[in-house]
C-alpha cells in the first residue's frame, strides 16, 4: 500500500480512539465522500451509483441477491470466471434449480461472441455474468463485446472486475454493465476488508435492492413497511470500517492522480517483458487471448512448479500458487494442477524483471 494509504487509515483510527466512531465518521464526512467521488472517477460514472462493500465477493452476493431468480431461470457465464462465482452460480442452481450454461471459447481462448448471441437468443437468460481477469489467468475477456449484446437484448449484467480495476482501465460506461464489482486491496493497494458495488441507473430505476436491507438502505416508513432510498447505497450496511473506508478512498485517488491509462501501459510493458523471457528460458507461460493483463502464470514444461517456489521464496520474490481447484475448467483444459502467479504492477522497474527472470532461468539451465 502506498503510505498515504497506511497514514490515512491510522489517521483515522487515531480519531475514533479519542472522540469515538459516530464523532469521527460526521467529523471527517468530506473523506468518506471522497470514496464515492474517486470511485466514480475511476471507473466513469456517478457517485450515486457507487456502493461500498467488504470485498468484490461481498459486492457481488448482493448484487446476485437483488436479482429474483426462480426455477427455469438461466445464467450465462463462462469458463473463466471466478471460483467463488461459480460456486454461487452452482448454489443458485441447487437451490432455485436454475441453469448454468457456459459460452464457448475460440481456439485462441477468446469468448465466442457468436456462440453468446445464440444462447441469448436460445435461453432468454436471466442474468450474464463475465470476470474481467480471471484469477488464475493473464486473459483479458471481452466484456465490452458481450456488454453490447446484453444491451441490445436488454439482458442484466453482471462484471466481476476484482483483478481489473487498478491495473487496466476500467469504464462501465464502454461496458454497459448493470453491476460491476471490484476490491480494494488488490491492484488498487487499499486496505483489506475494501471494496465497491457499481449498479446502472437502469437496475435503480428498476427498485432492484439486496435481499437484505438495514437502515442504511431504507427508510422505515410503517409497522410492516419501508421506503427504499434512490441510489445505490441501498446495497450497503449501517456498519462499515470507516477507516478502511478512508484508506481506500486515498488508494483511489492516489490511482485517479497517476492516471489509468498511464498505469495501464507501464504494466503491459513490465508483464510483456516478463512473459518474454520466461519463454526464452522455456517455461511453459500458460495465459491465452489476444490481450493479456499484469497477471502473469506459469510452470515449468513437465508442469512441475516446486524448484520455481524455493527460488522465488528463497529470495523474497512475491508471488501466488494456483491449484486445480482455484480454476477447475481452465486448468483442466490446459493439463496443469499448479501454476505459479507473478503479478508486477507499476511500482516494480524493469530491472526487477529482469532479476526475477534471471533467478527463474537458473533454475532452467
Amino acid at each position: 500500500m502506498p503510505k498515504t494509504v497506511v497514514d490515512a487509515t491510522i489517521k483515522f483510527l487515531y480519531e475514533e480512539q479519542e472522540f469515538g466512531g459516530y464523532a469521527a465518521a460526521v467529523q471527517n464526512a468530506g473523506l468518506i465522500n471522497q470514496f464515492y467521488e474517486e470511485t466514480a472517477k475511476l471507473i466513469n460514472t456517478k457517485p450515486s451509483n457507487i456502493a461500498f462493500a467488504g470485498s468484490s465477493t461481498d459486492g457481488y452476493a448482493k448484487a446476485l441477491s437483488s436479482i429474483s431468480f426462480k426455477e427455469g431461470d438461466c445464467i450465462i457465464t463462462t469458463n473463466d470466471d471466478y471460483i467463488s462465482n461459480q460456486i454461487a452460480f452452482i448454489s443458485l442452481q441447487k437451490r432455485y434449480h436454475i441453469e448454468i450454461i457456459r459460452v464457448a471459447n475460440l481456439p485462441d481462448h477468446e469468448l465466442d461472441l457468436e456462440d453468446f448471441e445464440r444462447l441469448i437468443k436460445k435461453h432468454n437468460p436471466k442474468l450474464i455474468a463475465v470476470t474481467h481477469i480471471p484469477t488464475n489467468s493473464g486473459l483479458i475477456q471481452n466484456v465490452e463485446g458481450v456488454g453490447k449484446l446484453c444491451k441490445q437484448y436488454d439482458v442484466l449484467y453482471l462484471v466481476d472486475a476484482c483483478q481489473s480495476v487498478g491495473q487496466i482501465v476500467v469504464d462501465v460506461e464502454n461496458i454497459h454493465c448493470d453491476f460491476l464489482t471490484a476490491t480494494g486491496r488488490k491492484f488498487m493497494r487499499g486496505p483489506r476488508g475494501t471494496g465497491f458495488l457499481y449498479v446502472s441507473d437502469k437496475a435503480l430505476n428498476r427498485k432492484m435492492y439486496p435481499l437484505y436491507l438495514d437502515s442504511l438502505g431504507a427508510k422505515w416508513t410503517a409497522f410492516d413497511d419501508y421506503q427504499v432510498h434512490d441510489t445505490a447505497k441501498i446495497f450497503e450496511l449501517f456498519e462499515r470500517p470507516y477507516a478502511a473506508l478512508v484508506g481506500f478512498a486515498e488508494a483511489l485517488r492516489y490511482a485517479n492522480a497517476i492516471g489509468m491509462d498511464q498505469i495501464e501501459s507501464y504494466n503491459r510493458k513490465l508483464a510483456d517483458t516478463l512473459r518474454i523471457n520466461l519463454q526464452n528460458n522455456d517455461f511453459r507461460v500458460l495465459d491465452k487471448g489476444n490481450r493479456l493483463s499484469s497477471i502473469v502464470t506459469f510452470c515449468q514444461p513437465d508442469g512441475n512448479v516446486e524448484k520455481i517456489h524455493k527460488v522465488l521464496s528463497d529470495h523474497k520474490v512475491f508471488f501466488k500458487e494456483n491449484r486445480r481447484e482455484d480454476a477447475l475448467i481452465d486448468f483442466t483444459s490446459k493439463n496443469v494442477d499448479h501454476a505459479i502467479r507473478l503479478s508486477p504492477h507499476y511500482f516494480n522497474t524493469m530491472e526487477e524483471i529482469e532479476k526475477v527472470s534471471q533467478l527463474l532461468e537458473n533454475i532452467r539451465h
